[in-house]
């Protein structure tokens, strides 16, 4: 866990790897968590409107709300990657992230496939802990 969690950031900026589930999922739910307690701790949720479509709208600027924008673009570019390696492993093209352009079913599309196990052989044969 803590081991896919530490290659998540120093990976970050890789595309041409795999990942595992473990390597995908597992930073997922601890980022969730971390976003969540910041949130709590710091108070951020009395600066920040979270929307019922799942956007957010900054209504104070301060260091708080400053860090959680800079924590939520990290969150945001690692899981970019991250997406595209778990795709990468089960032998799909970065592409397939155009996916999230289709309403609903492309989001669907894409849960599944990053919940299938991985593929024995692929084009991208060099997980992202060789990298």
């Amino acid at each position: 866990m803590i081991k896919a969690y530490k290659e998540y950031w120093s990976n970050m900026t890789v595309m041409n790897a795999s990942s595992t589930r473990a390597q995908y999922w597992w930073p997922q739910v601890i980022n969730y968590f971390v976003l969540a307690l910041y949130t709590v701790l710091t108070r951020a949720y009395k600066y920040i409107d979270f929307m019922s479509d799942g956007s957010r709208v900054i209504k104070e600027w301060n260091s708080v709300t400053i860090v959680f924008v800079v924590l939520t673009f990290l969150i945001w570019l690692a899981n970019f990657t991250v997406r595209a390696r778990r795709l990468h492993d089960r032998d799909h093209s970065n592409w397939w992230i155009l996916f999230y352009l289709l309403p609903f079913i492309g989001s669907f599309i894409i849960l599944i496939t990053l919940i299938l196990p991985s593929k024995q052989q692929t084009r991208w044969p060099i997980n992202q802990s060789d990298v």
